[in-house]
This record gives structure tokens, C-alpha cells and sequence, in this order.
């Protein structure tokens, strides 16, 4: 019964990429439809997003694409800052930035891909309560100015994360204060 499920889970998976006009990962790959593809994987919306994710869940399947899905990350920028998940977005973003590259459209998708990655950010600090939420959008704008202006999450400063540390920390102070 599982492998039922999972042979329906992916042929409906397929399916969807069909009716997206994406190419299905078995089809013979033309530079076309690598960008194609590509594009559908760094839109700003969440089922973008998820699309990516499942996509790098599942590599195999997306080989004969010749994507580069290595990263480093948020840099040398801290990939959790303050406890904020900011490694998938900044993996999505390596994603976008080194594929783009490769087939010569880096230029043309930049804005794009840094505003996914904000998108991302953003969409990861709604999970967080109220009260550091702020926090969290505090350090995803200033990520995404960091790209933006510099190519690189390498720009964010010290004193950036320790001015949302601060701002977290008078937030949960602030909270438990009227408790």
C-alpha cells in the first residue's frame, strides 16, 4: 500500500508540473526548458518555494537538469541568526544565483532571486511569535539589502544582528513584563 501512495503521490506531482508548463524531470532537457524550470524553482510565491524544496529532496530526479545545487549557505553571514531559519532561503538563493550564472541569464533574474529570497525570509519569520517577529523581519530586510547591494550575504554586519538581538531581547522582556 505505501508504494500505491508514493506512485500516486508522484504521478500527481508530475502532473501538476505539466499543467505548470514545466517540463517533467524525465523529459530530454533543451536549454529552454532548463530556464524554464529554473524560473519556475525562484519565483517569489510559496508554491515556488515548495516546488524548489521538493525538488532538492529529490536530486535524482532532476539530473538530467545539470543543476548546481551546492551552497554555502548565508555565506560567512550566520545561517540561523538569532535562532531565525534563514538556511533554506539563503540554499534557494545560492540556487538561483549559481544556476542563472551558469546558462548566462544572471543578470536578467538578480532582482528576481532577491526577492525570492526576501519573500522566503519573510514567510519563515511568520512562524515565530508576535513578540520577536519584528526581530526576525529586522535581519530578513537587512539579508536582503546585503544581496541586493553586494551580491552577498557577506555585507551583514555584526551590529546588524546585534541591533535585532537587542530588539528581540526588549520585545521578550517587554512580553514577559506584562505576564
Amino acid at each position: 500500500m505505501p508504494r500505491r501512495l508514493a506512485t500516486g503521490l508522484a504521478s500527481v506531482a508530475l502532473a501538476l508540473l505539466g499543467v505548470l508548463g514545466v517540463a517533467s524531470p524525465a523529459a530530454a532537457v533543451t536549454t529552454a526548458e532548463k530556464v524554464a524550470v529554473l524560473s519556475s524553482f525562484t519565483q517569489t510565491s510559496a508554491s515556488s518555494y515548495n516546488a524548489w524544496n521538493s525538488a532538492r529532496l529529490n536530486k535524482a530526479a532532476w539530473s538530467a537538469y545539470s543543476f548546481d545545487w551546492s551552497t554555502d549557505y548565508c555565506s560567512s553571514s550566520p545561517d540561523n541568526p538569532l535562532g531565525f531559519r534563514f538556511d533554506l532561503s539563503c540554499n534557494r538563493h545560492d540556487f538561483g544565483y549559481r544556476n542563472y550564472k551558469a546558462v548566462g541569464q544572471f543578470s536578467a533574474n538578480k532582482a528576481r532571486v532577491d526577492s525570492a529570497f526576501y519573500e522566503d525570509m519573510k514567510r519563515s519569520c511568520a512562524t515565530y511569535g508576535s513578540v520577536v517577529r519584528p526581530a526576525c523581519y529586522s535581519l530578513a530586510w537587512t539579508y536582503y539589502q546585503a544581496v541586493k547591494v553586494f551580491g552577498s550575504t557577506a555585507a551583514v554586519k555584526q551590529s546588524d544582528i546585534d541591533r535585532a538581538a537587542k530588539m528581540k531581547a526588549d520585545a521578550e522582556r517587554r512580553a514577559t513584563a506584562r505576564v
